[in-house]
């Protein structure tokens, strides 16, 4: 990997801002140049809601991603009108099928539809839909690794967090395994 540039999108209070900083975290935990660029309405929970994180080999010149992502987290609809056209040619779409019902026409992009709601219901816990799309991620490109997020979350969350780690590790592990299957 030389470059990866992610813009994860949805509402306010998905966990979207969230996932980007796990995702930056675990970049500097491995080494790796990062920078997170987060940005959401004044109305925060509800309101959009969406991060550029940018995690390479090499210094990064521009937290900032217009057209050029190597991959997107969709979480909702309105994101998904939004940020389609965001991810450049060659690039991984990973969308939350059970809140978008539009399907990527684009044929230069590789689309993985994960039901992250639904997933995240099962697992007992309807706030790690963020998780799941994030391992779907993980599993796609490899920006870092499974354990460098697990690492990370106590970072960003704080030691009284830790007790989740387990749940979130199988959030992941359950949006890898849905994209296994579409591979």
């Amino acid at each position: 990997m030389s470059t990866q540039r992610v813009c994860c999108a949805g509402f306010g209070g998905q966990g979207v801002l969230s996932m980007g900083k796990l995702l930056a975290y675990a970049g500097m935990l491995e080494g790796k140049e990062v920078s997170w660029c987060p940005s959401y309405g004044p109305e925060m929970r509800g309101g959009t809601a969406n991060c550029s994180i940018v995690v390479s080999d090499e210094p990064v010149g521009s937290p900032v991603i217009t057209a050029d992502a190597t991959a997107s987290i969709v979480m909702n609809q309105p994101s998904y009108d939004k940020f389609v056209e965001i991810v450049g040619a060659g690039g991984t779409i990973i969308l939350n099928s059970s809140l978008i019902e539009s399907k990527v026409e684009r044929t230069d992009v590789k689309a993985y539809y994960v039901p992250a709601n639904d997933i995240a219901k099962d697992l007992g816990n309807p706030k790690l839909a963020n998780i799941v799309l994030l391992g779907a991620l993980l599993e796609v490109d490899k920006t870092v690794s499974e354990q460098a997020v697990l690492d990370a979350f106590t970072k960003v969350f704080g030691e009284n967090k830790a007790k989740f780690i387990p749940i979130n590790k199988e959030a992941l592990a359950k949006g890898a395994e849905f994209v296994k299957a579409q591979q």
